[in-house]
């Protein structure tokens, strides 16, 4: 079983960027794809980003595209999301999550493992 932390949120202004971290443990890091989702509040969970488990292919939610770069570094364990020009839309609780399916997915009903999030807020 495979845990999960989060880190690098925090408070930037509109226009900013923030790279997140999500490092994992207590498994084979590099069998597992993962992904990353966020929560605002008072609305549902929102597909981010997700990688392939070689990091050679990536997915992305349409309200990021353009301006998060998800990607990892298996020797590490660990999966990067690099956020740009972020705005007030992306102010969101930010989780990362991993998979055990041999293929990348956005539903997060395929996702087993969660970390505790992280909390990025964008001041306009």
């Amino acid at each position: 079983q495979v845990q999960l932390v989060e880190s690098g949120g925090g408070l930037v202004q509109a226009g900013g960027s923030l790279r997140l971290s999500c490092a994992a443990s207590g498994g084979t890091f590099r069998m597992y794809v993962v992904g990353w989702f966020r929560q605002a509040p008072g609305k549902e969970r929102e597909f981010v980003a997700a990688i392939s488990r070689s990091g050679g292919s990536t997915y992305y939610g349409d309200s990021v595209e353009g301006r998060f770069a998800i990607s990892r570094d298996n020797a590490k364990n660990t999966v990067y999301l690099q956020m740009n020009s972020l705005n007030s839309e992306d102010t969101a609780a930010y989780y990362c999550a991993a998979s055990r399916l041999s293929t990348a997915t956005i539903s997060d009903r395929d996702y087993h493992y969660w970390g505790q999030g992280t909390q990025v807020t964008v001041s306009s």
